[in-house]
């Protein structure tokens, strides 16, 4: 029975030790549940964060996944919008990694939020002078938006494409992609942006205050920059995993040739932005409000050395190999350059949420240390485990690549 769900044309491995293969993450994913649970039942005490540093790892890694997800809609707005067909081949697992992303991050926000049975208020009873207010609009949205994307790849199940209804309704579905591509863009584009925003207005907080450019502060347009600059790498590293893991072709070098392109331009016009923030921030906004960049980078976990790694070993180089076309053709090149781009927005999260937070606002005020409890550890491992078995069953039973068929064909 196993076998009649499995896409035609293609092999996966047998269905016991595929199930053996995800038992670790079904374990990650029972302790994760049994961490939410109790931080459902005795409340967020069973966290580290308190009301002087609200924000931890739930937040780092819902900014974090957030911005890799950014690879299911620009990979969208790339094949619908401008007309790249060649991102046809991925676009099928873009919506599924973007679909994970997304729910994960909302799941995690649900814990953070301490009652969730109240986090309805948030689209109920909106702040309408609130960045978060925004934010929690589009994401929700957006995952609406993706779970309508992730349909039509469900209905092309070997079984379910049996069923006619099953088939028009798919059908009908593909003629909206275009439209929903470009609703993506449009929510992800201000939710990105109002993910950075939110720390640019924080005028109490002098390491996240920025100027503004227009009626934003320039973090709302730095986030969008990196999160479209590092989800095609995302795109291609995952692909690239699914390819060894499986043993299959799945897609064409030239796919993820283009995806590293796009990557790289991306990340240095990203790194030209940022530089010039970084600039104006260090001489003329801190200062003004009486902090110079010693006050910011004196802390031991701290130092000048992670602004330095930020923009020049995760911006600046992985943004110079990608762009380079012989450095690209070589497998372990683009790699390490997708890899290096990834961590680069991995860091600039951490830095906007850890550091922004630890750092004392007040002379008389202390440098905060924060360590997740293995609650929090617990859960984040928990999205991991569930992206993992998702996208498993999804690349089991589902075409996630149309040209695997025919790079296989012997």
């Amino acid at each position: 029975m196993d076998k009649q769900l499995i896409v035609r044309g293609v092999t996966r491995m047998e269905f016991k030790r595929f199930i053996t293969y995800l038992i670790p993450w079904f374990i990650l994913l029972g302790i994760g549940l049994y961490a939410m649970y109790l931080v459902f039942r005795y409340g967020l005490n069973h966290t580290n964060m308190d009301n002087r540093f609200a924000f931890g790892l739930w937040i780092y890694f819902d900014l974090a996944i957030i911005a890799l997800g950014a690879g299911a809609f620009f990979t969208g707005l790339l094949l619908y919008v401008f007309k790249r067909h060649e991102f046809k081949s991925v676009i099928n697992s873009a919506v599924v990694i973007g679909f994970i992303c997304y729910s994960g991050a909302i799941a995690a926000l649900v814990v953070d939020v301490g009652q969730p049975l109240r986090a309805w208020f948030t689209l109920y009873r909106p702040n309408a002078h609130s960045m978060l207010a925004e934010v929690t609009f589009c994401l929700t949205l957006y995952l609406f938006v993706l779970a309508v994307e992730y349909v039509p790849i469900v209905l092309k199940n070997r079984k379910l494409k049996q069923i006619p209804s099953f088939l028009v309704f798919e059908f009908k579905l593909h003629t909206f992609m275009p439209i929903l591509a470009g609703i993506g863009a449009l929510l992800s584009f201000f939710h990105q942006g109002s993910l950075g925003g939110m720390f640019g207005v924080l005028n109490g907080q002098p390491f996240a205050f920025r100027e503004t450019v227009f009626v934003f502060p320039s973090t709302f347009f730095l986030f969008v920059l990196s999160a479209i600059a590092a989800g095609p790498s995302f795109v291609l590293l995952t692909t690239w995993i699914v390819s060894k893991i499986s043993g299959k072709r799945v897609v064409t070098k030239n796919v993820f040739m283009s995806l590293g392109k796009i990557s790289g331009i991306l990340l240095i016009v990203y790194v030209l932005f940022k530089s010039i923030d970084s600039l104006i921030w260090l001489n003329k906004t801190s200062p003004a409000v009486g902090f110079s960049a010693a006050d910011h980078y004196g802390f031991a976990p701290f130092g000048i050395w992670i602004l330095s790694v930020e923009i020049i070993v995760l911006g600046l180089i992985p943004g110079l190999i990608l762009i380079s076309k012989k450095l690209r053709a070589k497998t372990p090149w683009l790699l390490t350059g997708a890899v290096l781009a990834c961590a680069g927005v991995a860091l600039n999260r951490f830095v906007t949420t850890i550091q922004t937070l630890s750092l004392p606002t007040l002379p008389f005020a202390d440098f905060l240390t924060y360590v997740p409890t293995w609650e929090e550890v617990a859960i984040f491992l928990m999205v991991i485990a569930y992206g993992v078995i998702v996208y498993s069953f999804s690349f089991r039973y589902l075409p996630l690549f149309p040209q695997e068929r025919e790079l296989n064909r012997r």
